[in-house]
């Protein structure tokens, strides 16, 4: 039997190394090395990294830039997590009953998902071209002036809120397709032969049943939110005056443009652990209502 046991650990250890050494090389060691370069300075040519301690995080402290794209970056978190959430379980909702057309419309819905976020970009950046972009040949109907929604300090960001909405609300959706498709449909039959109401069956039932996967997709949304690049370095790159520069642009720029990874080490260590802190949280006030069956 001790033979039989260790040989099925080892086996066991054997099936798992794969995974183990992946998330050690790509998980584990960067994150070790980011904090170590965050106490270093940056090398350049010949003088070699020396350790600083904390110097790159005072400087992070005084950094104006830092500090306005933490508050965009919690502004954007702010304005796409609870509406991408939502319109993925209205759209699901919606997708899941017994309507004409169903698949064309769930494959509608989700077709934004598959779609390159570089693509993405450039479509909307046709959108909101100022005088020839469809939104103001839209709006241009109605006599409404051009409006430059990138150029505007007041509404460059949400213009990049509602590309991420359109982009990510779909993916979403399938998630909570999924679920509902899940649930057993005699708890919805025995509630509605008792007289309860569509929405009483949703407040009580449905949407008590679904907070596992409310409470996956809630952290998943939080971390895209605080992880988008790619869509600002193609539409606004951080413009106008800094309105646009969410926490993960900054640290690209001070990374790969000014090339200190010092400092862009340092930054990334508060990203994680801000993104951290946001994950426990979610799962410490969200427990008590996560019933997991």
């Amino acid at each position: 039997m001790t033979d039989r046991r260790l040989t099925t650990h080892i086996h066991g250890w054997l099936l798992l190394l794969p995974a183990a050494v992946l998330l050690v090389a790509f998980t584990y060691y960067p994150a070790v090395a980011s904090i170590w370069s965050s106490l270093h300075s940056t090398p350049k040519g010949a003088r070699p990294a020396r350790f600083v301690g904390l110097d790159q995080y005072a400087t992070m402290v005084d950094d104006p830039v830092f500090w306005k794209s933490l508050v965009n970056n919690l502004l954007f978190a702010l304005g796409t997590v609870p509406v991408s959430v939502a319109l993925a379980l209205l759209m699901a909702l919606w997708v899941n009953g017994k309507i004409r057309g169903r698949t064309a419309l769930r494959v509608a819905y989700f077709t934004p998902t598959i779609l390159p976020m570089i693509a993405v970009a450039n479509i909307w950046l046709f959108f909101y071209t100022p005088g020839y972009g469809l939104i103001d040949q839209i709006t241009g109907l109605f006599g409404l002036p051009a409006q430059n929604w990138l150029g505007d300090r007041s509404t460059a960001l949400p213009a990049l809120m509602v590309v991420t909405v359109w982009k990510e609300a779909g993916f979403f959706m399938i998630f909570y397709l999924a679920a509902l498709q899940g649930l057993s449909p005699s708890l919805r039959e025995a509630a509605a032969l008792e007289g309860a109401s569509r929405w009483y069956i949703f407040r009580r039932i449905t949407f008590p049943l679904l907070m596992p996967t409310t409470l996956f997709v809630l952290v998943n949304a939080v971390i895209n939110a605080f992880r988008m690049v790619d869509l600002v370095v193609v539409m606004t790159r951080g413009g106008p005056d800094n309105s646009t520069a969410l926490l993960l642009y900054h640290i690209y720029e001070v990374g790969f443009r000014y090339w200190d990874t010092g400092y862009a080490a340092a930054l990334t260590t508060v990203l994680v652990g801000i993104l951290m802190v946001l994950a426990v949280g979610q799962f410490v006030f969200l427990d008590r209502k996560v019933h997991y069956r």
